[in-house]
């Protein structure tokens, strides 16, 4: 099938680039074929956010998106930021001393799931076709090295490769220009920033594992609006941060973010999650109440200095596969969405010269001509100095930054340091032992999975590859007790034993909740993340 723009990801970047495509082709009164793939069952199915959305990019792109129903219902009321000291103590700091980046006066409290399912019916009234449940697989490499569009993959094969009843092979869909949304991690970014050296001038990506789940409370214990942030415990051995979100219909939504660069093998950001709710700051909301939803995610937080070169020839890449969430806001929707808007201009211009297949680098041009580099600038030195400094110094760097110098201060932090290498030896470090959940506030790993709705074809080729298969036990388990077993959140891996006393790592590939945390912290990059079969993975309903 051949097309003049095929999108992959059915995201905010994915969907607002396909929606301003469409915008201009009309203005100009100009025929274009679009094409979105998405490997979720739906669209929404594998979108997973905080999230406190900024509307700014939906300002540009749907002026009257009020009037057109955006599901945008509960504008932030009020700000709580908390220091967080220990299980039980912590202190409510005021306004002008956390950073202007964290306050959030005209945002609203949103499921993007929902809100990409809205642009979602936009983007195919302005004459877009989705396709959901279509994995976009391999890249097609023309003679002259372009990208010319993605290959879906094979629906029913067996767990050998082989072909079943029904087998249905990978459709070619060819475009004169490709974008690349696939969100943090994206497996098809990761193999283009690699064949395309896009990464060679700027500094390692950094990423965090991102959780949530959503909450029915009892009213009283409700308040509409009011978003809580807090850092500090339980993070002893990790810096991140953590949030509570009071949205609408007595629900709140309540998660952590821990960086994946944290050094002790022993640490299990599961774990964490669960024992950060029985702080008084967050059992207060949550207790009485119904834990309906539950997913994570990885972030890609690096931000400007870690974003690579989002051009090459025949496409781009775009939003969090590229990295361009703001970190000092924890927000990457809005600027996710700007990247589409600047990437949908720029490709528009370029059909209308009837270039195909060109490296369009008039893209860095047009993103450092936007607010979307004026934001990610000011907020380069965010995550940097939280690593550098831990939590306290680093949030009074950052509210320095931030408050006085308005992201202006005269220097550049860096981290150059890759978060997978950061792992020490598991005998150099401190066992932690974390308590039992109580199934009221706290929970386990297999019923937590199971409110994601996760369901994958059992009989399948595995989409987590080792690319050797001995690495796990001779390195992993011996140096750090292999570590996948804590940081993925889903239990996919385990070590078992056979009767002779042998051990393996086993994996539960059912459970992915497609989060990449296991491509992303492996010590070893051992593990490859590949799409599974269509429609695989978790289906959530409001996150």
């Amino acid at each position: 099938m051949d097309f003049d723009v095929v999108i992959v990801g059915a995201g905010p970047s994915g969907l607002a680039t396909a929606c301003k495509l469409m915008q201009l082709a009309q203005e100009a009164e100009q025929e274009l074929m679009v094409c979105v793939v998405e490997k979720g069952s739906e669209v929404g199915a594998h979108i997973l956010s905080g999230a406190v959305f900024e509307t700014r990019a939906l300002d540009e792109l749907f002026p009257d998106w009020k009037e057109q129903g955006a599901p945008l219902n509960t504008p932030v009321t009020e700000d709580h930021m908390y220091l967080l000291k220990d299980e039980e103590s912590g202190t409510k700091l005021p306004n002008f001393i956390t950073p202007k980046t964290m306050h959030n006066e005209g945002n609203y409290i949103a499921s993007m799931g929902n809100l990409c399912r809205w642009l979602a019916e936009k983007a195919e009234a302005l004459g877009v076709e989705i396709f959901p449940g279509f994995p976009a697989a391999e890249l097609i490499i023309a003679d002259d090295g372009s990208v010319a569009g993605v290959i879906t993959g094979d629906m029913g094969l067996d767990a050998n490769g082989e072909q079943k009843d029904g087998f249905m092979p990978g459709m070619e869909l060819r475009a004169k220009y490709t974008v690349f949304a696939e969100g943090c991690r994206g497996h098809l970014g990761k193999e283009l920033i690699k064949k395309f050296e896009l990464d060679k001038d700027c500094d390692p990506q950094h990423y965090g594992i991102g959780f949530k789940e959503i909450w029915d409370i009892p009213a009283e214990q409700h308040q509409e609006g009011l978003v809580v942030h807090t850092a500090g415990w339980p993070l002893t051995d990790a810096t991140g941060g953590s949030y509570l979100y009071h949205a609408e219909n007595n629900q709140v939504l309540v998660g952590i973010i821990i960086d994946l660069n944290y050094s002790n093998p022993h640490l299990s950001p599961f774990d964490e999650f669960q024992r950060l709710k029985h702080h008084p700051v967050f059992s207060q909301y949550l207790k009485g109440g119904k834990r309906v939803s539950y997913g994570a995610r990885a972030i890609a937080k690096g931000g400007l200095n870690s974003l690579p070169k989002q051009s090459f020839p025949g496409g781009l890449i775009v939003g969090c596969d590229a990295g361009t969430l703001n970190f000092a806001k924890i927000k990457g929707n809005h600027t996710a969405m700007k990247s589409g808007l600047l990437a949908a201009e720029t490709i528009f211009a370029a059909l209308k010269e009837e270039k195909s297949g060109a490296d369009l680098t008039e893209y860095e041009s047009a993103v450092k001509n936007s607010w979307l580099y004026e934001e990610l600038y000011s907020s380069r030195n965010f995550g940097p100095a939280m690593h550098k400094y831990g939590v306290f110094w680093g949030a009074a760097f950052n509210t320095l930054d931030q408050n006085f110098f308005g992201g202006k201060i005269p220097m550049t932090l860096r981290d150059t340091h890759e978060d997978h290498k950061q792992l020490k030896p598991a005998n150099e470090s401190n066992v932690i032992n974390y308590p039992k959940p109580d199934g009221k506030l706290s929970f386990d790993k297999l019923s937590s999975v199971f409110l994601s709705n996760t369901n994958h074809e059992e009989e399948q080729p595995c989409h987590l590859q080792l690319l050797d298969d001995s690495v796990p036990i001779t390195v992993n388990l011996a140096t750090y007790d292999e570590p996948a077993q804590r940081y993925c959140p889903a239990g996919v891996y385990e070590i078992v034993e056979n009767e002779g006393g042998e051990k393996k790592l086993q994996i539960n590939a059912q459970n992915c909740v497609h989060c990449k945390t296991c491509d992303i912290k492996d010590p070893t990059q051992n593990i490859r993340w590949v799409t599974p079969e269509g429609t695989g993975g978790p289906n959530y309903p409001n996150m």
